[in-house]
């Protein structure tokens, strides 16, 4: 495969897509096209039209005319449209077109998705992407699994992409950030519960002290601020992560009372629709956790 004459498809151009895009820059925007549904809705479409202009690269105005010609398809969709969007571009991808799925997605999902995919003549690779996209872009850290993952290798290097196969079937990687996102997605959740109960009780100095004394190699108050922001920011798709995480949970026949404690959690707080950043809430984090406890005490009453 000549990775300099392939045709690269985007399905949704969010901040995954626009941020490995941005990551190639020139060398690949010529190649890359992007649909997203949000073109579809006048009070959406400028922005989609905007960031596609930002980023110097087509965009098509159906699923259709996007993958029917592509050779290397990525799905930066939502966790809840990402089986969707797999069945719905099976039956307009050409045979032996790579679909790399990097949503969020429990890995039964997954193998529903390739089930789809491969049954169209396609190449399905399940993708786990393991560090937030916005830093490192392009090469931001993934795992491949599945029986095309090998084979997919060389062209998500050449691109250039900083993939690692993980050896076994399809949900393989998946299984790894499932899991991961228990703890990670989790701990957010349980930061934002501690921190807001300390702020409205009035003993957050102490609660953090205690904490500090207790964990001395882990900055509590560092990590309660950055946690706070993530779920702020993305909340939303985080508890759509931590439900697939719940379904991956059922499957394996274990309880998931955490997770789905969790993604309601991620979930309340990223419906604030808060823009704010770790320096917002560094500068003033006991006024800042205050107005957050008020807002969803507000969204509770109603």
């Amino acid at each position: 495969m000549d990775i300099d004459i392939c045709s690269i498809a985007f399905i949704g151009l969010g901040e995954a897509a626009s941020a490995i895009i941005s990551g190639w820059g020139d060398l690949r925007n010529k190649q890359v096209q992007a649909f997203d549904i949000k073109l579809q809705e006048s009070d959406t479409k400028e922005e989609i039209i905007s960031r596609a202009s930002k980023l110097n690269i087509g965009l098509k105005s159906s699923l259709k005319d996007l993958v029917r010609d592509a050779d290397l398809i990525f799905s930066t969709v939502t966790a809840d449209q990402a089986l969707t969007v797999a069945r719905e571009a099976s039956s307009f991808m050409r045979d032996k077109a790579y679909f790399f799925d990097l949503n969020s997605s429990a890995p039964s999902s997954k193998q529903r998705a390739c089930k789809s995919i491969e049954t169209n003549g396609g190449c399905y690779v399940d993708v786990a992407v393991m560090a937030p996209v916005a830093a490192k872009k392009n090469l931001v850290p993934l795992f491949i699994s599945g029986g095309k993952a090998a084979s997919a290798l060389a062209a998500l290097e050449k691109l250039p992409m900083n993939a690692r196969v993980i050896d076994g079937p399809v949900g393989r990687a998946s299984s790894v950030k499932m899991v991961r996102s228990i703890m990670v997605k989790g701990l957010e959740a349980l930061t934002a519960e501690c921190a807001i109960a300390a702020i409205e009780a009035d003993v957050l100095d102490e609660v953090f002290a205690s904490l500090s004394e207790g964990h001395p190699y882990f900055n509590i108050s560092t990590h309660a601020m950055y946690n706070l922001e993530r779920s702020l920011s993305h909340g939303k798709r985080r508890a759509e992560e931590l439900r697939e995480v719940s379904k991956m949970l059922d499957d394996l026949g274990l309880i998931n009372h955490m997770s789905k404690a969790a993604a309601n959690w991620q979930k309340k707080l990223g419906s604030l629709e808060k823009s704010t950043s770790i320096s917002d809430i560094k500068s003033e984090f006991h006024s800042f956790a205050k107005q957050v406890s008020a807002d969803l005490r507000e969204m509770k009453e109603k």
